[in-house]
């Protein structure tokens, strides 16, 4: 199952809005074939392990990250095509989520003679897809906080100078985060401050560029910015407030760049509405690299599901820009809590990743 999961994970960035899903076959002790889903639309995890294993397959046993599906979809039922190769035995690391087909796979296989299982390192296979779980069974985008820090924490000096606070490393890593979502947020000061792509740049493969999102309640953004102005497969959708003139729209109306109004609270969008939005549109995974307003926001809203806080070995001392802006808790015990936390080193940045109690695990 390890090895089906370490499949998977090639697919991550190119299946949305489908799962992660690698396959393993198995016969007398032997790997005879392997497969993961590499794009969405696309043949799923078991087919390319049955097509690799060919006869081989015949009375093996197919290992799976998730549950094989047993309806139509973009591509036919997987278990027609379990059932063809003869596969003797079916391990499912968990059972679909999704509420429409739930063990229907796994029931159906075990209708037709075979011996099937699942809860096989249920725990990683649920970590992996945390953002499939999420948007199948709330039809809502799963919300990552990404954030880098000094030590003191603070985003920027006194001045607003943030480049560049983590090592180039961190850096790496931020851009294969955009490769994994759908779509990345800020809010409009970072975009005039900074005037970011906020597309995905790796140094080994072609990445996915995310949709840009642009938070920016009276439509301030400059009409020069760089992410009105991309060669990129991805459109830039701006969130306006219902105030915003049409005639103002239509002035910055171009090939890529799109509108959509939300409701504003006392001049912020409204951030449980926006994500309400967002999910029918397809997005299943959202990005945050806002700025100190835009993180306190989102963290007051409890939209966010996950956090990335990146913290650099560095000490802004005084009073720089703070991770957070915005009315907080006034006790302690109030605070928001994390939970599944693990640490990871990028040389000598630390990053803490972990989820609100709110959010998938």
């Amino acid at each position: 199952m390890k090895m089906a999961l370490e499949l998977a994970e090639q697919g991550r960035g190119w299946t949305s809005p489908n799962p992660m899903v690698g396959a393993i076959v198995v016969k007398d002790g032997k790997v005879v074939g392997k497969g993961f889903h590499r794009v969405a639309g696309g043949l799923h995890a078991e087919i390319h392990a049955l097509n690799d294993a060919g006869d081989k397959a015949t009375g093996a046993t197919l290992y799976v990250s998730l549950e094989p599906c047993n309806h139509t979809g973009r591509t036919p039922p997987c278990t027609e095509a379990i059932l063809r190769s003869s596969i003797k035995r079916v391990v499912a690391g968990m059972k679909d989520p999704n509420p429409r087909v739930t063990g229907g796979g796994l029931a159906f296989l075990k209708s037709q003679g075979l011996e099937v299982s699942f809860g096989v390192c249920e725990d990683m296979c649920r970590r992996l897809n945390e953002v499939f779980i999420k948007y199948v069974t709330t039809s809502l985008p799963f919300v990552i906080l990404k954030c880098a820090a000094t030590l003191d924490g603070r985003i920027a000096t006194r001045t607003g100078d943030s480049k560049w606070i983590t090592n180039p490393l961190s850096r790496k890593f931020v851009h294969e985060l955009r490769h994994a979502v759908d779509a990345v947020m800020v809010g409009v000061g970072t975009v005039l401050k900074d005037n970011p792509q906020l597309t995905t740049r790796l140094e080994d493969r072609k990445g996915s560029d995310p949709m840009r999102i642009v938070l920016d309640t009276h439509l301030s953004i400059h009409p020069n910015a760089k992410l009105l102005h991309l060669a990129s497969d991805s459109d830039t959708t701006i969130i306006i407030g219902e105030s915003v003139p049409a005639e103002k729209r239509r002035m910055l109306e171009s090939p890529g760049v799109s509108f959509l109004t939300v409701k504003d609270d006392v001049g912020q969008i409204n951030l449980k509405a926006l994500v309400k939005k967002l999910g029918p549109m397809g997005i299943t995974s959202l990005l945050i690299e806002g700025g100190s307003r835009v993180n306190g926001s989102a963290l007051m809203a409890g939209i966010v599901d996950k956090i990335c806080m990146f913290y650099a070995p560095k000490i802004c001392g005084g009073n720089g820009i703070p991770i957070c802006t915005g009315p907080g808790v006034e006790h302690m015990e109030q605070c928001m809590g994390l939970e599944g936390i693990s640490v990871h080193r990028f040389e000598d940045d630390v990053m803490i990743e972990g989820y609100t109690s709110k959010g998938s695990k």
